[in-house]
């Protein structure tokens, strides 16, 4: 390296191995069996794709044709109208801005909402990339708690603490971010939570920004709805995207619904078109191909559902009277476990060949494991019969 040289403070990470890494790296150089519980990439979970259906509109002439379109292409905007009103939620076309992924969507609302060393309020435990995308847009994330009542009944469990939300607001803040349902602990934020939110946005002058890539994958009897639904009394960015809705991560196509208040509602998305038309990272052909995919979603979806159901089926007939215990979830793809073990966990299961998510990965406390429900299933049985759970 050129004697001086300097990269941004911002990426200043560390990027060494944990103990957990370095292990699993190990074992696979070995040639030893891993039963991995944590694969959450739907399109390694034995899921069946219709190949010829999905690539088809991949080979379309109006791929070729270049539409430099800021929020995106009209056809592709409508389609997610039209996803939204399944849901039950009017959203006009003009209020979409199409990204390639959630994550992009969040580098562009916080450049909209955020001047350097401003607040981003995020619940504890949730996933831990928020943290990369702040400091990368020069915004501090701060934390509010969610917390567990563990003599709930078997779906709810989990809630906003909502006193110490308002008094982590600052007058730095500009934003709350809420994850409907959150990833890993699997909790819609409820009809209560949602009114309060709003009512605090409103009144402080606060963005709601809205992350709702797991939607559509509810656990009955659970009845929610999209915070794209309804009027809100504060400006608020609605995510979601093909990674989940479609589970086609590979396909890299996202989403922002904007809602709220004019004529605040339009001076945003004047400013959002300037920062898209900025990147201009969209492609035109999956843009072209966005409508039918979103319209073949319900099989992938259905497979999906079922693959859930069935191994928290299995999941809590392995744990009925053993020293673990499942947390309630209503929603999503994860389950995390309380278990009594002492020491660590996740390093006793990969000892027994079996690789499960230790807690503090999401700021879970210590006695938790993290388990991806999309595990293909002979894989899930075996692998929770190892598990060190007395």
């Amino acid at each position: 390296m050129a004697a001086g040289m300097k990269f941004s403070s911002r990426t200043g990470w560390n990027l060494a191995e944990n103990d957990l890494t370095t292990l699993v790296r190990l074992r696979r150089a070995a040639g030893h069996e891993l039963l991995d519980l944590t694969v959450s990439n739907p399109t390694e979970c034995g899921f069946r794709y219709d190949t010829a259906a999905l690539l088809a509109p991949l080979a379309d002439a109006s791929a070729l044709r270049y539409w430099p379109e800021p929020l995106g292409m009209a056809a592709a905007r409508e389609a997610v109208a039209l996803y939204y009103r399944d849901h039950g939620a009017t959203v006009e076309p003009g209020n979409l801005c199409l990204t390639t992924s959630t994550s992009e969507a969040y580098s562009y609302l916080f450049r909209l909402l955020c001047d350097p060393g401003d607040e981003v309020l995020a619940a504890h435990p949730s996933y831990p990339l928020f943290d990369f995308i702040a400091q990368l847009n020069d915004v501090v994330l701060r934390e509010y708690p969610l917390q567990y009542d563990p003599n709930a009944d078997a779906e709810q469990g989990w809630s906003i603490d909502l006193q110490a939300l308002e008094s982590a607001i600052t007058t730095r803040t500009r934003a709350i971010l809420v994850v409907h349902p959150n990833n890993p602990t699997g909790n819609f934020v409820s009809a209560v939570e949602r009114a309060v939110l709003q009512a605090m946005c409103a009144e402080r002058g606060l963005a709601l920004i809205v992350d709702e890539v797991f939607l559509d994958y509810a656990i009955a009897p659970i009845i929610t709805s999209s915070f794209a639904a309804g009027d809100s009394p504060c400006l608020t960015f609605v995510l979601s995207g093909l990674s989940k809705v479609c589970a086609l991560p590979q396909m890299k196509a996202a989403w922002i619904a904007a809602t709220g208040p004019e004529p605040l509602l339009r001076g945003a998305l004047a400013r959002l078109e300037v920062i898209a038309d900025t990147f201009l990272s969209m492609n035109a052909p999956i843009q072209s191909a966005l409508p039918i995919w979103l319209a073949q979603r319900g099989d992938i979806q259905r497979q999906i559902h079922a693959r859930i159901t069935a191994n928290l089926a299995t999941l809590d007939a392995h744990l009925r009277g053993s020293s673990a215990q499942r947390l309630a979830m209503q929603g999503g793809w994860t389950a995390v476990l309380r278990v009594s073990r002492t020491g660590d966990f996740a390093l006793a299961a990969l000892e027994r060949g079996v690789l499960v998510q230790p807690g503090e990965f999401y700021g879970l406390p210590e006695g938790r494991a993290v388990l991806s429900l999309l595990t293909p299933p002979d894989v899930w049985a075996r692998g929770l019969a190892l598990l060190p759970i007395e």
